[in-house]
């Protein structure tokens, strides 16, 4: 039997919940800050036709992760989105639209 091998949840010791329809939630016990890693989101919908979901790290723009939309997702599954990357410019902050919540997992300052 294979083992799988997924080194980029190794450093995910951490996790945060972000509820539906927040703005620029920082992640972290003490707000976060240049380099956190940010390992993934799990993505949970309310509804079939979720909101978006944008990640952002201080330093830029934001990344939308997750569009959303009329009939975006088929059921009311939560999914995985693999981010892999530490803060270069402040903490993690996630956007999350109407009817759609995260679980963000890294390590967070």
């Amino acid at each position: 039997m294979a083992t799988l091998d997924y080194p980029i949840f190794a450093n995910s010791t951490q996790y945060q919940a972000v509820a539906a329809s927040q703005s620029n939630a920082a992640l972290g016990p003490g707000g976060g800050g240049t380099g956190d890693y940010l390992s993934h989101l799990t993505i949970v919908p309310a509804s079939t036709s979720p909101g978006a979901v944008s990640i952002t790290d201080g330093g830029g723009s934001a990344i939308t992760v997750f569009v959303g939309g009329a009939s975006s997702v088929p059921s009311l599954v939560p999914f995985k989105v693999v981010i892999g990357a530490r803060s270069t410019g402040g903490p993690w902050r996630i956007t999350t639209g109407a009817a759609v919540s995260v679980v963000a997992m890294g390590q967070f300052t």
